[in-house]
């Protein structure tokens, strides 16, 4: 059987971020939980786990350096972790996955009661606005010319596109929800779809129409 370990999206990650600069496992853990812990979320202790595998693959290099009189290693990426990831990139990769504690117990508001159900949707109206606070400062750290990696700003400013409306969206969607929720009684199971918020997401599910698509 083959002992040869296999490449994660993780691995990809780390391999995306060995392209842009040499980095430590701190601070490529750190990194990972500054640039990606958004959209691709993960435990410390596999980000550590990466540079050593990507090296026995040959796609990373180390190195030792001495920080002061302390040394530490180092990882690069090498020209065939170059290919890999090239390679990676050629293939449209999986769409979102989405994970919502919050959303799961809306689901099973029915039993709980009315006043939870609304303290779920203002934790969420609150999730949205923290998270966007963040999403705040590194678009003013882009603008004042401070921002990490200026010279990858173009792809940064997509994802933060994406983030900027995925924030919205949960804002806006916790308002209209709270909004309906309101006027339920306190034992949500008497509560009752109004027709016209079911005509109103009808009408909205048929969004590709209005890109064309058919």
């Amino acid at each position: 059987m083959s002992t040869t370990p296999t490449l994660t999206t993780t691995s990809y990650a780390v391999l995306g971020l060995l392209a842009v600069r040499r980095w430590s496992t701190y601070e490529l853990a750190q990194q990972m939980d500054r640039s990606l812990g958004r959209i691709w979320p993960r435990a410390q202790s596999k980000i550590y786990e990466e540079p050593k595998k990507l090296v026995r693959l040959g796609l990373a290099e180390a190195s030792r350096e001495a920080v002061g009189r302390r040394p530490r290693t180092v990882y690069g990426i090498t020209p065939d972790g170059r290919q890999a990831l090239a390679s990676w990139l050629h293939v449209p990769g999986t769409g979102p996955a989405l994970e919502s504690e919050q959303l799961l117990q809306i689901f099973f508001a029915d039993s709980g009661t009315r006043t939870d159900t609304l303290a779920t949707l203002r934790a969420a109206r609150a999730w949205a606005d923290e998270r966007n606070e963040d999403n705040l400062a590194a678009i003013e750290a882009y603008r004042a010319g401070t921002g990490p990696f200026p010279e990858r700003t173009a792809q940064t400013m997509l994802v933060g596109g994406f983030l900027t409306e995925y924030y919205r969206l949960v804002a806006s969607w916790a308002e209209w929800a709270a909004g309906i929720v309101e006027g339920w009684p306190e034992d949500p199971r008497a509560a009752q779809a109004p027709p016209t918020e079911m005509q109103r997401i009808d009408r909205r599910a048929h969004w590709p129409e209005q890109f064309g698509h058919e």
